[in-house]
């Protein structure tokens, strides 16, 4: 395992800057997302990690030790694509052998390290199978093998489960996991599937137009975004702007069009003056409905829709003074409303209306 130190990196595709000016300190062991928008950069963080790009600006270092010019074969670290790039010509166990052959690794060795890697990934006794005889599930782990063989000091992953079934997904993140924490693997995670990155990550990124927009632990971000595009990227949000009224002991409260409101900073360290502009961050099943005035956050509005899952009921409350319905979900739902002539109230207590800045 490595940690890893990256300082003021920049990489430009012509007149495109993909990083800019990018610092990130990832751990030891750590099992490490990065998130964000199509063309955040994200997986250009990831090959200039591996040293598929080199960067125009800044250093790389795996334990301090710079590696920011040293070619990928030299760094030790082992990428897995999306497309599982197997030789459709090659057997399963000559396909994870593979990266051992180029090594010049010697033969008992070989078969030694190709059956581990096999039973860490669970396909032992079907190192004779040939690709097209493989599940899509079976194939990403002959992928995830043929990563590891080669045991690297960090595991890189590029969207690993994109073309898998939701029921592969799910099982094949928990094994990523267990492989990486059992082993003590330094993994680094590009992916656009926020569920995946919060039910399996210790930390992630969220990057934007080639910063970071925010760094921390799922629940950090989720429960705490920093900005706009953190909290409606990760997740769903209710979006509202403002203007801070009056601070009052914890609680910020923010003049906006549907009433008055109270919150708290996203940052505890840096709380808005009276006057300054806001967004308000609002997830839907942070909200409840009442059927008469709440003592605070008061959301006043008539039903346009609700939706019935069974473990969830969803439902759009239209505001006057909004354009667009807030988003409410209500979990284990012991009824539902479906009157959409009768008024009612939403809200929220002030620690789940979070107070970012304008965006």
């Amino acid at each position: 395992m490595v940690s890893i130190q990256i300082r003021g990196l920049v990489k430009r595709f012509d007149d495109v800057v993909a990083l800019n000016q990018l610092d990130l300190d990832i751990q030891s062991g750590e099992l490490f997302f990065l998130l964000g928008p199509s063309g955040c950069g994200k997986t250009t963080l990831l090959r200039s990690i591996a040293g598929f790009h080199l960067p125009d600006e800044g250093s790389i270092q795996f334990d301090n030790d710079d590696v920011t010019n040293v070619p990928p074969h030299k760094r030790e670290t082992a990428m897995m694509f999306q497309s599982y790039a197997l030789w459709p010509h090659l057997n399963v166990f000559r396909n994870v052998a593979f990266g051992l052959e180029e090594r010049k690794v010697n033969k008992a060795e070989i078969k030694e390290r190709v059956d581990e890697a096999l039973v860490m990934v669970k396909m032992e006794g079907l190192g004779t199978r040939k690709i097209n005889q493989l599940s899509g599930g079976q194939q990403q782990r002959v992928a995830l093998a043929r990563a590891l063989v080669v045991r690297p000091r960090c595991l890189m992953l590029d969207e690993p489960l994109s073309n898998l079934d939701a029921k592969l997904r799910i099982e094949m993140r928990g094994e990523i996991r267990r492989i990486c924490k059992e082993f003590g693997l330094t993994a680094i995670y590009v992916t656009h599937d926020q569920k995946e990155a919060l039910s399996i990550a210790d930390r992630l990124a969220i990057l934007d137009g080639g910063n970071i927009a925010q760094v921390g632990t799922p629940e950090e971000v989720y429960r705490r975004p920093r900005t706009a595009l953190v909290a409606g990227f990760i997740g769903e949000t209710n979006l509202l702007k403002g203007e801070v009224a009056f601070i009052s002991g914890e609680n910020v409260y923010v003049k906006t069009s549907v009433g008055d409101l109270a919150g708290r900073p996203s940052d505890p360290q840096q709380v808005p003056e009276p006057g300054t502009a806001v967004t308000l961050s609002i997830r839907p099943e942070c909200l409840s409905i009442e059927t008469t005035p709440p003592a605070r956050n008061e959301i006043a509005g008539h039903l346009t829709e609700s939706i019935y899952l069974g473990e969830v009921a969803q439902y759009s409350l239209q505001s006057p003074g909004r354009e667009e319905p807030f988003h409410i979900s209500e979990l284990n739902p012991r009824r539902v409303i479906r009157d959409t002539e009768q008024k009612l109230y939403a809200t929220a207590k002030p620690e789940d209306v979070v107070i970012l800045p304008d965006s």
